[in-house]
């Protein structure tokens, strides 16, 4: 996304803006060239203008609409960490915004291509925002549903000549006014030339541009590994211009994470449980778990298992002993590094 800065010599006297035009459907346009209601450039104008503002037939935003962006915005701001990504989110909001207001003023746009690439760890939140995303972009009228649709490359790659591209055509078309998100999109290329994953970009490629204003697509998946892909293949990082590094989480931030899906279960920690959680999230004298929030969820739950194995032959359970998580639970939960690892894999 880049701004473009026009300097005028100073002898060069000052151009007039033209005056603003109203929103017309671009279907509506030639009528009104027929009618003699508008003049031909006034006609491009507003089909330039319509091109770059909401697809034609979608209302702009209303009031309401406008209310619930910022109610799934407060839903993005909720998340613990992802600052730099709340950052590059609220610039997406404003840059659709303005280009909308230009859009109605006459004024040029810039094109408004959303298309993503998302590289981080897994648990760090990548499918999480691009759902959150496409509420967004619902709200904001640049999707007509926002939806998510999240595939991988056994649901694009066919077994035989002709089959992917079917394939991959299927899924774009589940995607249709909404994000079509892509987990370890970088599987695509691993194979070679004569690899069928080379077939679904090909298709993925030319649906970006065929449904421009109906779909947004999100590669994701692992750094380094996205890295790469970007680099070896130059025509998709032209086509997706946007983006997202997610950082792994801080012992902090897992523990305060941790913390709200305990309290969204109605459950919480003993003091010594929670001591016992932070030395399992730095790592209890083996390497740091890996797997972010993944990686917390998966402790969790099965901690609240052992919590219920422990109280199940008890004759009475207080209100507390349904709500607390002992130590013992964490312990039992993961005694060594094996069953760290068993935790990531969700054994």
């Amino acid at each position: 996304m880049s701004i473009i800065y026009h300097v005028f010599p100073d002898q060069v006297p000052p151009v007039r803006p033209a005056p603003p035009l109203p929103p017309v459907r671009t279907d509506e346009i030639p009528r009104l060239v027929e009618q003699g209601k508008v003049t031909v450039a006034d006609a491009l104008r507003m089909m330039r203008s319509n091109g770059q503002a909401s697809p034609p037939g979608r209302k702009e935003p209303d009031a309401q609409q406008r209310e619930r962006v910022e109610e799934v915005s407060e839903e993005l701001e909720s998340l613990v960490g992802l600052c730099r990504v709340k950052k590059l989110v609220s610039e997406l909001k404003a840059f659709v915004e303005i280009q909308r207001r230009r859009a109605r003023a006459g004024l040029a746009t810039e094109p408004t291509v959303l298309h993503m690439i998302f590289r981080g760890n897994p648990g760090t939140g990548k499918t999480t925002v691009a759902r959150i995303l496409g509420k967004i972009l619902k709200e904001m009228s640049v999707l007509e549903k926002g939806h998510l649709i999240e595939v991988e490359r056994a649901d694009l790659v066919g077994e035989y000549i002709g089959h992917t591209a079917q394939k991959t055509r299927e899924q774009i078309k589940r995607a249709l006014g909404g994000i079509l998100f892509i987990d370890e999109a970088y599987s695509l290329a691993r194979g070679g030339e004569k690899d069928f994953g080379k077939e679904a970009i090909d298709t993925l490629v030319k649906a970006m541009e065929d449904h421009k204003d109906e779909l947004v697509v999100i590669l994701a998946g692992y750094r380094d590994e996205m890295t790469r892909f970007i680099r070896t293949n130059p025509g998709i990082k032209s086509r997706f211009p946007i983006h997202m590094d997610f950082d792994d989480y801080a012992t902090e931030e897992l523990l305060l994470i941790a913390e709200a899906m305990l309290e969204r279960r109605q459950y919480r920690m003993a003091p010594e449980a929670r001591a016992r959680l932070v030395q399992v999230l730095d790592g209890g004298g083996v390497e740091r778990p890996q797997g972010n929030a993944r990686f917390v969820r998966n402790l969790i739950e099965k901690a609240i298992r052992r919590q219920a194995v422990r109280l199940v032959s008890a004759e009475e359970c207080s209100r507390e002993d349904l709500m607390i998580i002992q130590v013992q639970d964490f312990a039992e939960a993961l005694p060594n590094k094996e069953a760290l690892d068993s935790s990531f894999r969700g054994t």
